[in-house]
């Protein structure tokens, strides 16, 4: 019955006791699988974990880039629950992994709304079975690059009150969406945000890196579900633009010993 679901229909994703997870395609890597093994998870198959050592082979630090990411996450999510913050918009969500973003912003607020966003079957076949007794913790279905279906979708409306200060986190995400078209993204989540609202983003950082490593990550991420897009620091911080951006800034989360890092950093609205 599975392998018969359509991949592009997440009806099942609407609230619906009932749903059945979509196809999953296993005939090429899927970043959120690829980052589950980058960080030591187990729900990856063949296809992500040859992709995924691909990559090490390139940047051999690659896991530990991941690793950075996912205690870069926590940390932005407990500062913000620290500072007030009661909600919050995971983007690009990924195979759940302890400690979560619900786990952390509960250890401070308890009763933390969280809505979780990825469009990956694996993701949301996960999410929605560990957090369907609980309708503070949401999982809906989107495309990010399309912020007013985000926005507007009664599961997210219903859990997120915008008119309150709201944590979004963009962390290990931006860097599969386009240059040109990014920017614009995040102004639009934005948007519709309430003042006092907090958002995190980390990317891939182009700067010092070898030619030849970039290229080659990119040939492999390009089979992948979503191709990499790498920055410069005055790209990632145009990510920002409209924001009040923390100390210390945009700011290295992970520097790659071959060249390149992660830059990430917290703004407030």
């Amino acid at each position: 019955m599975t392998s018969e679901a359509d991949p592009d229909d997440w009806s099942w994703a609407d609230g619906n006791a009932d749903w059945v997870p979509p196809a999953i395609d296993t005939t090429r890597p899927s970043v959120a699988r690829m980052y589950d093994y980058f960080i030591g998870g187990k729900d990856h198959f063949a296809v992500d974990r040859e992709a995924a050592e691909g990559i090490l082979r390139v940047i051999p630090d690659a896991a530990n880039v991941a690793r950075a990411n996912r205690e870069f996450l926590i940390r932005a999510a407990g500062a913000m629950a620290q500072s007030g913050i009661e909600q919050f918009l995971d983007v690009g969500a990924g195979i759940p992994s302890s400690p979560s973003v619900h786990e952390t912003v509960r250890a401070v607020r308890p009763e933390a709304a969280v809505v979780y966003l990825d469009n990956d079957p694996v993701v949301l076949a996960h999410n929605r079975a560990m957090f369907a007794d609980d309708d503070r913790i949401v999982t809906v279905a989107h495309d990010l690059r399309e912020p007013s279906a985000v926005l507007g979708d009664p599961v997210v409306r219903g859990t997120l009150d915008l008119d309150r200060p709201v944590g979004v986190l963009f962390v290990a995400v931006m860097h599969f969406v386009d240059l040109a078209n990014a920017p614009r993204i995040v102004a639009r989540y934005v948007r519709d945000l309430a003042p006092g609202s907090h958002v995190a983003i980390t990317a891939v950082c182009r700067d010092g890196m070898s030619p030849e490593a970039l290229e080659a990550a990119e040939a492999i991420y390009a089979r992948s579900s979503a191709p990499v897009v790498s920055r410069t620091v005055a790209q990632i911080e145009q990510l920002f633009d409209g924001l009040t951006l923390q100390a210390p800034g945009v700011h290295e989360v992970y520097r790659v010993a071959d060249g390149g890092s992660i830059q990430g950093g917290i703004a407030v609205k």
